[in-house]
């Protein structure tokens, strides 16, 4: 199983680029993770929210393949402590899909239709974050939820 990782727009600060890199580093030893910055919406900042929702719905559908398990990271989703989320993963990995695909949704969230096309949806916190910070806390905790998988000293409990 792979792990995709997707999100809207370029990273726009290095040292959100240089965490994103460190985990994404460390991941390779535990999972085959990609992760893909996808196209901003052209004319994007012209666009109410609910346009830009549905224009960056098309984007991410792009990326998505039809046996794909999709997660969205959003707000309202289901929050875990870290153990929790490492078994949610392993769970997933058990239910053997080819690809397990997290999406970050751009400024103003998800289009209906990226709901309703989810598998399921998680919260990493009950505060919003940015849209480019999240990338490096996700592959944080993911990385966390790999080493809790093979009982490694990097979580605390």
């Amino acid at each position: 199983m792979k792990i995709v990782f997707l999100v809207i727009g370029k990273t726009s600060e290095r040292w959100i680029e240089d965490g994103m890199n460190v985990f994404l580093k460390r991941l390779k030893h535990y999972q085959k993770t990609e992760f893909h910055a996808l196209p901003d919406v052209k004319g994007g900042g012209k666009m109410s929210p609910e346009a830009l929702k549905e224009a960056e719905a098309a984007v991410y559908e792009k990326y998505i393949e039809s046996t794909d398990t999709v997660v969205l990271l959003d707000e309202n989703g289901k929050e875990y402590h870290s153990r929790g989320f490492a078994n949610q993963i392993q769970k997933w990995r058990n239910a053997g899909p080819k690809r397990l695909v997290f999406i970050v949704g751009g400024a103003f969230g998800f289009a209906p239709s990226m709901y309703a096309r989810a598998n399921a949806q998680v919260s990493m916190s009950k505060m919003t974050t940015s849209h480019q910070l999240i990338r490096v806390i996700f592959l944080e905790q993911l990385y966390r939820a790999m080493t809790i998988l093979r009982g490694e000293p990097y979580h605390n409990d």
